[in-house]
């Protein structure tokens, strides 16, 4: 059962939270994060992507690139900027895009469960990024992003929400995204110990989203019980920071894929190419694919919609997912991509961007793109109660979890 557990949180100093809270690190390239790092000092942009305080031509994953992260949060502390709260205790984030809210209980997540599956990933990581995460939480001494949970609806929990929810919210701002963000404290000692119980009864939770940050944290949490060998699993490194939603506020958008070059082909060599697997029709615009088995490509300054031919189509949970068709039919096989992990050639491009971004990325930097239809919640649910593992990229979550709201401090 899920060790679900109160902690006691860093947080920005009351009234200051619009200015500190910042989209996730992984969201920018590193020109976009350069540009809104300078916008607000504060922002925690300049705490998650610490290169932006050095030149751009500065090794971002140089070790005094990382400790430059430390720093920052120890000077904000010293100002006042960052508060630590006086005892552990869980917290409510809430998140409304237009007529979309979810609510989420802020706590830490055991490592233990996530080694033991209790905490189950739908989803393959890279090695690099785990890595630069690793050396940001190292410097720091805390995790700084938290994971995106997600757990089937429990009644109990739900009560405490909705109770909690009634209360006024210690922080409420609108971000630049059009997202409004609303937190609570659950502080009184009988909601902490029923949502600590209820969870408690929750069998397995699912990462929705923050699969690098969940298992750079873990790999932190493992270093530091061989460094302290008698530990007793109560310390902070045991644990990971989280925001735990019910499954049926998920909204997953589509994550798009974009390569540099078509692997020695002409656009004809190409297209041909791909005719073998694919149905492909001409399109007169721009238009998402509207359904699961369709993908929509845009090459030159023309977009295709593609549907694999019956003959290529398998069952089963993994080789029947959009992402892994498009893997295993196209990008493998015509395109040279056999480790989408790490090869650079291939980018993957959030839903929330738009079909623009793909005709952007195409007349400057790349060669062709596809738009997917969005990883549905029950093939999210299946492929990680299964114990198989997405191909990286498959699900694009919104809103997203703001960085910089809630730290957990996993050494003090």
């Amino acid at each position: 059962m899920a060790d679900i557990r109160p902690f006691q949180a860093i947080r920005p100093a009351r009234g200051l939270e619009a200015r500190v809270a910042a989209l996730p690190y992984d969201v920018y390239s590193r020109k976009e994060a350069y540009i809104q790092a300078a916008k607000d000092r504060l922002s925690f942009l300049n705490i998650d992507r610490p290169e932006t305080q050095f030149a751009e031509d500065t090794d971002m994953y140089a070790q005094r690139v990382y400790e430059k992260a430390g720093d920052m949060i120890r000077e904000r502390l010293e100002q006042g900027v960052f508060v630590s709260d006086e005892k552990p205790m869980y917290y409510l984030y809430e998140l409304t895009q237009g007529q979309h809210v979810q609510t989420g209980v802020v706590a830490c997540a055991a490592i233990d469960d996530y080694l033991s599956h209790v905490i189950r990933e739908h989803e393959n990581t890279r090695e690099e990024k785990e890595a630069d995460r690793i050396r940001h939480i190292d410097a720091c001494g805390m995790q700084t992003g938290p994971v995106f949970l997600a757990y089937h609806r429990n009644a109990a929990v739900q009560d405490v929400v909705q109770r909690i929810r009634r209360q006024d919210a210690v922080f409420d701002f609108g971000s630049f995204d059009g997202v409004r963000h609303r937190g609570w404290c659950v502080s009184r000692q009988k909601d902490i110990e029923t949502l600590q119980a209820a969870f408690g009864d929750v069998d397995r939770l699912y990462i929705a989203d923050g699969h690098h940050r969940a298992a750079s944290a873990v790999r932190v949490g493992q270093r530091r019980r061989r460094a302290h060998p008698d530990y007793d699993g109560t310390e902070a490194f045991n644990s990971f920071l989280a925001v735990l939603f019910p499954e049926d506020e998920l909204t997953i958008m589509d994550y798009n894929r974009a390569v540099r070059d078509l692997n020695g082909m002409t656009q004809e060599e190409f297209l041909g190419r791909i005719a073998q697997r694919f149905e492909v029709r001409r399109c007169v615009k721009a238009k998402k694919p509207e359904k699961k088995g369709v993908f929509a490509m845009y090459l030159g300054d023309t977009w295709y919609e593609l549907r694999l031919r019956a003959q290529y189509c398998r069952e089963g949970v993994i080789d029947n997912l959009d992402v892994s068709v498009l893997q295993r039919e196209l990008l493998a096989p015509v395109l040279g991509i056999a480790d989408p992990k790490n090869d650079a050639r291939l980018d993957f491009i959030g839903g929330v961007r738009g079909l623009e971004e793909l005709e952007r990325r195409v007349h400057t930097d790349c060669a062709v793109a596809f738009a997917m239809y969005p990883t549905a919640r029950e093939e999210l649910f299946a492929v990680a109660d299964a114990g198989l593992l997405m191909p990286p990229k498959s699900t694009w979550f919104e809103p997203k979890l703001y960085s910089g709201l809630f730290l957990h401090q996993i050494e003090r």
